[in-house]
């Protein structure tokens, strides 16, 4: 059978005229930068496209369980991006793993705990790199397909109702439909990429193999994909079985109590004061992962936990459950702790009062934005109360869409989990997410751009955009002050940047944080200079 993307270019060389003949680009996405350099530049630059669905590009993603690479598409009618993760080589298979699997920015780059979607991504991805060939598909569909804005209300609801309503529940009553997400793109990808395998869809929701069928794909089975479910996820994944998921451990595990550390009260959506083209859409607490196990509590619950013990008999010994502690502002204390030992103590013991810290989170609450005039969610995290007279510490987090995945060097994720853990030590403060790729120009510039350094047609992101003919930055860090204003006690605060350098290199941040009128009377540096 043919494929479906042909084309026959003839390069110049020398005085030599060669032609290539690529057959198809879907089969040679994997060794496309062979060719790169022996193509007219006009040719490099194809994007062939099928029913709605449009390629942008495609760049390699080493991640801890191998080398993939993203393809990037595009939905020429609702605009939003698909990536199709492939590993190993997709087109000559008979049968390929895949999931199909929709964003969730708070638990992939916020590290919240309340659902299992990051274990269900790592999970898919390993799977997939262990068969030797498959594809993830990476859907912009976050909430089911109704966006952050309403997804956030959903999870306001849930959390002010004390669990006593399911995710599914609070859709309905804000009058929406269980599920909008859509899944044309895919058989489009599939289309364009030139796959003619069977599939083996790792999943729990028999509705996803049902649109994989409806759309045309020949799926060969369905594989289950759980994990151990946690205490702040496990009403979330009970109303997921109970809606038709293929799950059996939240019926394992009973129900406990989840003590939020402040009441949730929903709220109607109104426009923000300091920056009218926000919609103020809702708030809600979000349990985040502790980082590098640093457990903070207060010396009262600790006091709680330990009973008639003391913290230093947990110090002691060739394997302490505590490796360190430390006593920090607001009468609170961080304990670096074990969790290996402590669950292998608990197998053989039966526990001990330390335990509980296991499951102990970082408390955020989450503000969410919407945007009338870009359309895009802005999304604010804060921790702890600050009083006026304090200096809470914020950071301006930029994300990748790619950092999402487990890659091997993960810098910006790195960068974030170290605000988060100064602004824990601290008491308090608030992160600014600010999710464009590309510095505001989009996940295309950003992909586009990979692509050409990828294939040294680029100097660097600079050279990039001056080719694509956009500005090097376009994020519009003046609304994104103006917002953060709104949660901040006073004007001032201690900033996270980077390096020293950073302010120098981001002049457009530099000068929008001196409108601002914040003052910043410590700068947190996460790198140094040399």
């Amino acid at each position: 059978m043919s494929r479906p993307y042909q084309a026959n270019h003839t390069h110049t060389e020398s005085g030599d005229t060669q032609t290539i003949e690529i057959k198809d680009l879907g089969a040679t996405l994997q060794e496309y930068s062979q060719y790169a350099s022996k193509l007219e530049r006009g040719n490099f630059y194809d994007h062939p496209v099928h029913g709605a669905t449009v390629f942008i590009g495609h760049t390699a993603v080493p991640t801890r369980f191998g080398d993939f690479r993203a393809c990037i598409f595009q939905d020429i009618i609702h605009k939003g991006y698909i990536i199709a993760l492939t590993f190993g080589d997709v087109v000559n298979a008979d049968l390929l793993h895949t999931r199909l699997h929709s964003s969730c920015v708070t638990s992939e780059t916020l590290g919240g705990c309340d659902c299992d979607c990051v274990q269900q991504l790592e999970g898919a991805m390993e799977k997939i790199a262990n068969s030797g060939q498959g594809v993830l598909f990476y859907l912009l569909q976050e909430g089911r397909g109704v966006g952050y804005s309403a997804k956030a209300r959903d999870r306001m609801l849930v959390q002010a109702s004390g669990d006593t309503l399911s995710t599914f529940d609070a859709y309905k009553l804000l009058g929406l439909k269980k599920d909008y997400r859509q899944y044309q793109n895919i058989a489009d990808i599939v289309h364009i990429l030139g796959i003619e395998a069977e599939w083996v869809i790792l999943t729990n929701n028999p509705d996803k193999v049902a649109a994989m069928e409806r759309n045309g794909l020949k799926v060969a089975r369905a594989e289950a994909i759980e994990f151990e479910p946690g205490p702040f996820n496990l009403f979330y994944l009970k109303s997921k079985k109970e809606s038709g998921h293929t799950l059996t451990r939240p019926n394992e595990i009973p129900l406990a109590e989840i003590k939020l550390p402040e009441p949730v009260v929903p709220f109607k959506p109104s426009r923000l004061k300091q920056a009218e083209r926000f919609i103020y859409m809702a708030s809600y607490l979000l349990p985040v992962r502790p980082i590098d196990d640093e457990i903070v509590v207060t010396y009262e619950s600790l006091r709680g936990i330990l009973g008639n013990h003391e913290i230093d008999e947990y110090t002691q010994g060739v394997h302490p459950l505590v490796k360190k502690f430390e006593s920090l502002r607001g009468n609170r204390l961080m304990l670096k702790i074990d969790p290996a030992e402590m669950k292998a103590l608990e197998k053989t013991e039966g526990g001990n009062p330390l335990s509980a810290l296991l499951v102990e989170p970082y408390w955020f609450r989450v503000h969410v934005y919407y945007d009338v005039v870009t359309g895009d969610d802005l999304v604010v995290l804060t921790h702890g109360n600050p009083k006026s007279y304090e200096s809470p510490i914020v950071r301006i987090q930029s994300e990748s869409i790619l950092n999402r995945f487990p890659v091997k060097v993960d810098d910006n994720k790195e960068k974030y989990n170290r605000a988060i853990q100064h602004i824990v030590r601290y008491g308090s403060g608030a992160v600014v997410l600010v999710y464009q790729d590309g510095r505001g120009a989009g996940f295309g510039a950003f992909a586009i751009d990979r692509m050409l350094m990828e294939q040294n047609l680029s100097l660097g992101t600079r050279d990039s955009y001056r080719k694509l003919g956009i500005p090097f930055d376009q994020r519009d860090y003046e609304v994104v002050f103006q917002v953060l204003k709104s949660h901040l006690p006073s004007l001032n605060i201690q900033m996270v940047m980077n390096s020293p350098n950073s302010l120098v290199q981001k002049n457009e941040y530099a000068q929008a944080l001196h409108r601002s009128g914040l003052n910043v009377v410590n700068w947190i540096f996460l790198e140094t200079e040399d």
